[in-house]
């Protein structure tokens, strides 16, 4: 059974650090580009960032050069490290896997999801 397990949500401070990652369980996440996402309350959900099979990334515009995304194909393991948090960054992140998105990685057309990590920046 295909799994992605997203963990390292939490409450930090404005300006704060906080890292994601989002383990893949049943597949081998390296045959596959992973998208993070977030979403807020009665909001639509947004595109973060992503990476593709060979490791090329994307940002939204909102988070370029304060979140970084990163593969470590032997642990399995997508990871989202995201600084300089603002109060706007507060959502429900989740992490997603699509077929194909070898070389580029686009922010839709994701086929397996995770159930998500609580991140909430306030002071």
């Amino acid at each position: 059974q295909l799994q992605l397990v997203e963990s390292g949500g939490g409450l930090v401070q404005p300006g704060g650090s906080l890292r994601l990652s989002c383990e893949a369980s049943g597949f081998t996440l390296g045959f596959y580009a992973i998208g993070w996402f977030r979403q807020e309350p009665g909001k639509e959900r947004e595109g973060v960032s992503c990476i593709s099979i060979l490791g090329s990334t994307n940002y939204a515009d909102s988070v370029k050069g304060r979140f970084t995304i990163s593969r470590d194909n032997a642990k399995n393991t997508v990871y989202l490290q995201m600084n300089s948090l603002k109060p706007e960054d507060t959502a429900v992140y989740f992490c997603a896997a699509r077929a194909g998105g070898t070389r580029t990685c686009p922010l839709e057309g994701y086929d397996y999801w995770g159930q998500g990590t609580q991140v909430t920046v306030s002071s």
